[in-house]
């Protein structure tokens, strides 16, 4: 290892930030329009290929001189084609919902004509006396970026692009000192693990530093399986870097020269470009023998993960690489004492890594200044569920419920009243608007019967019924369970079975009592933390929205109208409008028919319950009911054929 103040990196370092210098202001200083364009997944899934193509044909097609940047997820996926447009003259513009034809038309209208199409912008990126700035809108202003600082600004397969924005500067001054002082600085800096225990970075380091000489391992956990999240996937496909070099810190600073990346293969797109930001960092001496001219060495080695949920849990996750069945350990001893081939092992999340390079870059202090006392920095959420502006969301520590629901991503939309929100993924708990003043932080969310977890966050509106919402994740949970704990093999297929009776309206009295015990049990039972919280949602559910099981069961009614065996569509006659079919037509299995005077009726006994009749009558007539429970609907009888 290099001793202290060892200046040979920063030299070294000097000549690759020059080469990054260059090509960053031939870029810039080009006196032609820069699109940039967000290409990760979710503006992919929106049309961002599409809408690329359709810049390159209409420019040449036109004869534009003009830059096409690919970059990563910005974040605000709820805006996605997303596309900035940087053009000569005037402030670089968001542009969201960029179709096809709309890249066509922004060319052809803003490029040559000098028209901004002011109807299709979100805002200027930087501050004007054109167009109101991106910043004074709270989707941006009240956000506050560490970790994703450069997502959707830069080019993730460029290394030269990261680096051209203070990348890889970190690692130099990580080389130049000691490594108990790096782990010393992150202990000082409070920061807790981002995959969801929450236990503290530093304390986890410096066990593996007081391992001594024996060799050391280093693995990045991206098996990122919670439903409705994708925070470590957008990063890996928006800025793998700032994970690589957080990696390599913490290899140097605790003593590893092997590091393992554990990405789902679901994830294609993420394995394709942290492959390619590792090959790019070997070449120009990131990564690979001797980095930077001392004598530190750290191979990275992506693993594809084959979707199992519980590898999210880091023993389990140690049995995947090594070729086992992925089933959690007993503990002790733990991983960062006997790991990976029985070495110290040290294994943090996607954010906690990509956390690294502001703290070492910017001070403990700093970060210490972000977040609260005992949660410092900021938490990244995949917002989504009904809310206006889902999408990925970075916030200080601190920030409530509220502010982030309702401020940040715009409310409930349709005029919707809110219900509950889901924190934590599948195994996250449900809470109720008297929760909405709660600080988001490791401790406060504990304390109301949610977790932080890895960030995932599902915002549900007066339709959603808590019952079904239990079931939902239980469903997952129970199949995604390794089956090693009697607990949580058999106490979530109890619980299951006894959510899907209530939701069938075939509950008894005693089932609430029942829940109760088998879910604590399961928490005290199970080996692993994927067990002990996957009755979260049943337990808070049953807590905060117990009126709703006593509807399910005493009443066989689904107050909130979704528990299909529950329900009952009908068509109210005064209503109806005579030959009108639209709701005949889309009927999949002609249940509904034409009464005597011409209007319609719902043969009860075929109807299945889908509600596509609802979605297709009128609004002007708005005839299609829906009641629970299901004998609430009249009955009408069809016609029988001459």
């Amino acid at each position: 290892m290099n001793p202290a103040k060892n200046e040979k990196p920063r030299k070294v370092f000097g000549s690759i930030c020059q080469e990054a210098e260059a090509r960053r202001n031939a870029f810039k200083e080009a006196p032609v329009p820069k699109i940039h364009i967000g290409m990760a997944t979710c503006g992919i899934a929106s049309g961002a290929l599409e809408t690329k193509k359709a810049f390159i044909e209409v420019l040449a097609e036109r004869n534009i001189d003009a830059r096409i940047h690919s970059v990563g997820c910005i974040g605000h996926c709820y805006a996605e084609p997303v596309v900035i447009i940087d053009n000569p003259g005037f402030p670089p513009i968001f542009y969201h919902q960029v179709t096809p034809g709309k890249a066509k038309m922004l060319v052809k209208s803003y490029l040559e004509k000098g028209d901004p199409l002011f109807e299709h912008v979100l805002g200027a990126m930087e501050e004007n006396d054109l167009i109101p700035p991106v910043s004074d809108f709270p989707r941006f202003n009240l956000e506050k970026r560490v970790v994703m600082e450069k997502c959707g600004l830069i080019d993730p397969e460029d290394i030269y692009d990261y680096i051209a924005e203070g990348g890889y500067s970190a690692l130099v001054k990580a080389l130049e000192l000691p490594p108990e002082e790096i782990v010393t600085e992150v202990k000082n800096s409070g920061l807790r693990g981002r995959g969801g225990a929450g236990f503290p970075t530093g304390k986890k380091w410096e066990f593996a530093l007081e391992a001594g000489k024996q060799d050391k391992i280093v693995i990045c956990n991206a098996d990122e399986g919670d439903p409705g999240a994708y925070m470590d996937r957008t990063i890996l496909e928006s800025n793998p870097h700032q994970v690589i070099e957080g990696m390599a810190i913490c290899a140097y600073a605790v003593g590893a020269r092997k590091a393992f990346f554990y990405v789902r293969a679901e994830y294609p797109l993420a394995v394709k470009i942290v492959s390619k930001a590792i090959q790019q960092a070997k070449e120009i001496g990131l990564l690979g023998k001797g980095i930077l001219g001392t004598q530190f060495d750290l191979e990275i080695e992506v693993f594809q993960g084959s979707g199992a949920f519980v590898c999210g849990e880091e023993t389990a996750l140690i049995q995947s690489i090594e070729g086992k069945r992925g089933m959690p350990q007993y503990r002790p001893p733990y991983p960062v004492q006997k790991g990976f081939m029985e070495q110290p092992t040290v294994i943090n999340n996607v954010k906690t890594f990509a956390s690294i390079p502001p703290i070492l870059g910017n001070g403990a202090v700093w970060y210490r200044g972000i977040g609260t006392e005992n949660s410092p920095g900021t938490a990244i959420f995949s917002v989504v569920g009904d809310v206006v502006h889902a999408g990925l969301v970075e916030i200080p520590m601190g920030v409530t419920l509220r502010t982030l629901i309702f401020d940040i991503c715009g409310g409930v939309p349709n005029k919707r009243e809110f219900k509950a929100v889901q924190i934590g993924g599948p195994s996250g708990g449900c809470l109720p608007p008297d929760f909405l003043d709660t600080p988001i932080d490791f401790d406060s969310l504990t304390g109301a019967g949610a977790m932080m977890g890895s960030g995932g966050m599902v915002v549900m509106d007066e339709d959603t019924c808590m019952v079904d919402v239990a079931r939902y994740f239980l469903d997952f949970t129970q199949k995604e369970s390794c089956g090693k704990c009697t607990f949580c093999r058999i106490g979530t297929r109890h619980l299951l079975n006894t959510l899907e009776r209530l939701t069938k309206g075939e509950g008894r009295e005693e089932d609430l009592e029942q829940l109760r015990v088998i879910g604590e049990d399961i928490k005290d039972g199970s080996l692993c933390g994927l067990g002990k919280t996957a009755p979260n949602p049943v337990i808070t559910s049953l807590m905060y929205f117990r009126g709703e099981y006593e509807a399910h069961i005493r009443e066989k009614r689904c107050p909130a109208g979704m528990c299909r065996p529950l329900t009952a569509y009908y068509i109210d006659l005064d209503r109806c409008a005579r030959g009108c079919d639209a709701c005949v037509g889309c009927c999949p299995v002609e249940a509904i028919f034409t009464t005597k005077n011409r209007k319609k009726g719902v043969d009860q006994s075929l109807c299945v319950k889908c509600g596509e009749c609802m979605v297709a009558c009128p609004t002007e007539y708005n005839a299609v009911i829906k009641v629970s429970p299901p004998d609430l609907a009249p009955v009408i009888e069809r016609p029988v054929d001459d």
